[in-house]
């Protein structure tokens, strides 16, 4: 069985508050964007995982594939399958691939294994994997709250648009993102502001993570206004970055600006 595990983009974020538990309760609208990976499961004699494409660190055994699949062997009678991910997704980067990667090997081995999960049973699954796990359960733009995992259908639908992403070859982390973020509550949601025409989103939709990112990182602030000064009518950074992606109405070539910056573009 192969899937497309897809990315998504953050339309506005804002830092609420800092929790007990050490997370912080975040407001945003999760849109799901077609830059997607590969991933094959398949049956077999024992259990392997093979990855290609953009090396992923770490140690192999430790990847959300093979955590999902162990997961689920918990709760069921699970043969061995072959894993095989071809990454594409930048990693790191704030697009959220390395959790829709896992989503998918959730999905995948509910149907190849016909264990009849229901949504909401894969989504708390997922939330065991991540917080932006349970987005990709569904793959629809999703207002996120609480770590991101209270998700809320939203009706934006950014269709007919032009969107590029650049992920410059920079490694935000997300503990120094939240470092630099002071949680504060806001008096218009981030529901409201992005229910508002696209068009007004540049001063009404922001990212609590911006401010002090772009101060330690200026090429991510110089991507974000040289996606305004291509034509965007909306950039903003994707979650804690490093990714920055731009909102046009009509196609655009960014081939001489970011030549040498993994990116994708394309319509929505």
């Amino acid at each position: 069985m192969v899937t497309f595990p897809p990315c998504k983009i953050n339309l506005g974020l804002h830092v609420l508050a800092r929790r007990a538990d050490g997370y912080h309760d975040i407001s945003t609208c999760f849109y799901p964007v077609p830059w997607t990976d590969v991933l094959e499961i398949l049956p077999d004699k024992e259990l392997n995982f093979t990855q290609t494409g953009i090396p992923i660190p770490g140690n192999i055994h430790d990847n959300l594939c093979l955590k999902a699949y162990h997961l689920l062997k918990k709760d069921f009678s699970l043969s061995p399958v072959q894993i095989h991910l071809h990454k594409i997704i930048p990693i790191g980067a704030g697009l959220g691939g390395g959790s829709s990667d896992a989503a998918h090997t959730l999905r995948s081995l509910n149907t190849i294994f016909q264990l009849e999960l229901s949504q909401e049973q894969l989504i708390d699954y997922a939330l065991r994997l991540g917080s932006d796990c349970p987005f990709f359960i569904r793959d629809h733009p999703m207002m996120g709250a609480g770590r991101g995992e209270q998700l809320t259908p939203i009706a934006i639908d950014l269709k007919g648009a032009y969107l590029i992403i650049l992920a410059p070859n920079v490694h935000v982390s997300t503990a120094e993102a939240y470092a630099g973020v002071a949680p504060r509550f806001r008096d218009e949601s981030i529901a409201y502001r992005v229910a508002q025409p696209v068009t007004s989103w540049k001063t009404a939709l922001d990212n609590d993570f911006e401010p002090s990112i772009f101060n330690k990182y200026p090429l991510i602030q110089s991507m974000k206004e040289r996606l305004y000064s291509s034509g965007a009518i909306y950039a903003s950074m994707s979650g804690s970055g490093a990714s920055v992606f731009g909102i046009f109405e009509n196609e655009t070539s960014i081939k001489d600006s970011f030549r040498d910056v993994p990116h994708w573009s394309g319509w929505l």
